[in-house]
C-alpha cells in the first residue's frame, strides 16, 4: 500500500545523505518534495500542511544543520512526525466493561465490514480466549445474515440465529438478551451499509447505538478509496462518535493517504488493519512499524510475529537439529519450503526487512515465479520415501517418472536436485566451521554491537 510513498521518501533522503552538510535551503527543498509526495499519496491537504510545518520547525534548527549527520537527523525527525500523524502508540480494542461487551461495526457497503466482524471474532476467540457472539443487523442486503453465519462457522464462533422479518433494532436487542443469558463475553453487531452515506443509514445506526450503548464503535473503511475514506470517516464520526477505525485492503495498491489522514481528521485511532480475505489476516495497527515501512526501515518485529504465528516451532526446532548434525534430506527440504511459503510472497517479506523495501518493486517487475515452492513440494511428493532420503539413487528413468507424476519436466527435477545439493554443501561447510553454534555466536556478537553505545539507525 505504501510502496509509492516509500519509494519517493527513499529518493528524497538519499539526496540529503549524499550532501553531507545541509543548509536551510536544502531542508526547504526536501520539505517541498515531501509535501508533493504526500499530496500525490492522497493525504488530506490540512494534514500535509500540519505535517510539513512540524518537520520544518524541528529540521531547520542549529542542532540539525550543524550535526555530524544532518541527513540522518532529518530522517529521524520525519520518522517521529509520521508516528505522531499515525497516532503515536497502538490502541487496542477496549474490552474493559461488564460482559457482554457490545462492539458496533459501521461503514459503507463493500468496505469489508462483515468479513472484518468475523476476523475480530476469531482474533478475540483465539488470542483473548473470549466467548463471542456474532449478530448481523443487515436486513438491507440479500443474504447478508447468511454470509455472517457462514463466516462465524469458519471462525468457530456462534452467530445469532436468523429470524426473518425482524428490524435491525429488534435483532440488536435479541442479541444482547441472548448474550446475557448465555454468558457471552463479547457481542459483535454488524450493521447494514449503503453505497453512499444517507440519512436513513445514519438514523438506523444512531438508534442501534442508543439502544446497546457499545463500548466500541468501529468504522470499517476501505483503504483503496483514498480521500473518500476520509470523508466517510468524518461523516460517521459526526453522527455516532466512532471510537476506532478498521482499515481494510492494506495489501492493495492504494497510495496510503487514507491511513495518514484518518487520525488527524477524525481524532479516532486506527486500531486494526485487514490484508486479504483469510480470517486470520487481521493485524493490530502499530504507528511506529508503519512509519518504519514507509521510510524503508522495514518492520523486523512484524516479520518475527508473522513467523511466530505461521511457522510450526516444534517442526522448526526438529529441522534445526538435523541440519546441525549434517543430516538433511529432501523430506526436510519440502518441510522447509512449506514453512517459508506460509510467510507470504518474497516481495512482501522483503518489504519488512530494513533497507530492502526499495528493491520490492524490482523483484515484482522481475516476474519471479511465485509458484516455485509449490512446484518443488509437488516434485518431492512424487518421489518414494527411499528417493527422498537418498536422492543419489535418482537416475534418468526415476526422474521421468517423478516429472510425470508431478506435472513438471525432467529439467525441473534436475533444478530442484541442484538446489538441494547446494544447500547440503552449505550445511557441510557450516559444520566444518563450527556448526550452527558458531553461527549463533556470530549473531549474538553482532547483536551486542547494536546495543546502546553502538551505532543507531539515525
Amino acid at each position: 500500500m505504501f510502496d509509492t510513498l516509500s519509494g519517493k521518501f527513499s529518493d528524497i533522503f538519499d539526496k540529503l545523505r549524499k550532501r553531507g552538510a545541509l543548509s536551510e535551503a536544502d531542508v526547504t527543498e526536501a520539505l517541498r518534495e515531501i509535501r508533493l509526495a504526500l499530496l500525490d499519496a492522497d493525504v488530506a491537504l490540512p494534514v500535509v500542511k500540519d505535517f510539513v510545518a512540524r518537520v520544518r520547525e524541528r529540521a531547520v534548527g542549529a542542532e540539525v544543520l550543524r550535526s555530524v549527520t544532518p541527513g540522518q537527523m532529518v530522517v529521524k525527525i520525519v520518522n517521529d512526525a509520521l508516528i505522531e500523524a499515525l497516532g503515536g502508540q497502538p490502541v487496542p480494542l477496549n474490552l474493559i466493561a461488564v460482559p457482554p461487551v457490545p462492539i458496533l461495526m459501521v461503514g459503507l457497503q463493500g468496505s469489508g465490514k462483515t468479513t472484518s466482524s468475523a476476523k475480530i471474532a476469531l482474533r478475540l476467540k483465539s488470542r483473548e480466549r473470549k466467548k463471542v457472539l456474532l449478530a448481523s443487523l443487515d436486513t438491507q442486503r440479500p443474504a447478508a445474515q447468511l454470509q455472517l453465519e457462514q463466516l462465524a462457522q469458519k471462525a468457530g464462533v456462534t452467530s445469532l440465529p436468523i429470524i426473518s422479518g425482524q428490524t435491525p433494532l429488534q435483532i440488536a436487542h435479541r442479541a444482547m438478551d441472548i448474550a446475557r443469558r448465555e454468558s457471552y463475553d463479547v457481542v459483535i453487531l454488524d450493521t447494514a451499509g449503503r453505497l453512499s452515506i444517507d440519512l436513513a443509514l445514519m438514523e438506523e445506526v444512531k438508534s442501534i447505538r442508543a439502544a446497546v450503548t457499545p463500548v466500541e464503535t468501529l468504522l470499517v473503511v476501505d483503504a483503496m478509496t483514498g480521500q473518500d475514506a476520509v470523508a466517510t470517516a468524518t461523516a460517521f464520526n459526526e453522527a455516532v462518535s466512532i471510537t476506532g477505525i478498521v482499515l481494510t485492503r492494506l495489501d492493495g495498491d492504494s497510495r496510503g493517504g487514507a491511513a495518514l489522514s484518518m487520525r488527524s481528521v477524525t481524532g479516532a485511532p486506527i486500531k486494526l488493519t485487514g490484508s486479504g480475505e483469510k480470517l486470520d489476516a487481521l493485524d493490530e495497527f502499530n504507528p511506529e512499524r508503519i512509519a518504519g515501512r514507509i521510510l524503508g526501515m522495514g518492520d523486523i518485529v512484524g516479520l518475527v510475529e508473522k513467523a511466530a504465528a505461521n511457522i510450526d516451532q516444534e517442526e522448526a526446532e526438529k529441522l534445526a537439529k538435523k541440519m546441525a548434525k549434517g543430516k538433511f534430506d529432501l523430506e526436510d527440504y519440502a518441510a522447509q519450503l512449506k514453512q517459508i511459503s506460509k510467510l507470504g510472497s518474497l516481495s512482501g517479506i522483503m518489504g519488512l526487512l530494513p533497507g530492502l523495501g526499495k528493491f520490492k518493486s524490482q523483484i515484482e517487475n522481475a516476474n519471479l515465479d511465485q509458484t516455485i515452492f509449490k512446484r518443488h513440494v509437488a516434485i518431492i511428493n512424487s518421489m518414494t520415501p527411499a528417493e527422498r532420503r537418498a536422492p543419489d539413487i535418482l537416475k534418468a528413468s526415476r526422474k521421468k517418472r517423478i516429472a510425470a507424476g508431478s506435472g513438471s519436466s525432467v529439467a525441473d527435477v534436475n533444478k530442484l536436485l541442484k538446489q538441494f545439493d547446494d544447500m547440503a554443501t552449505m550445511m557441510k561447510r557450516m559444520n566444518k566451521a563450527g556448526g550452527m553454534q558458531a553461527v549463533m555466536s556470530q549473531m549474538q556478537a553482532a547483536m551486542g554491537q547494536a546495543k546502546p553505545g553502538g551505532r543507531r539507525p539515525f
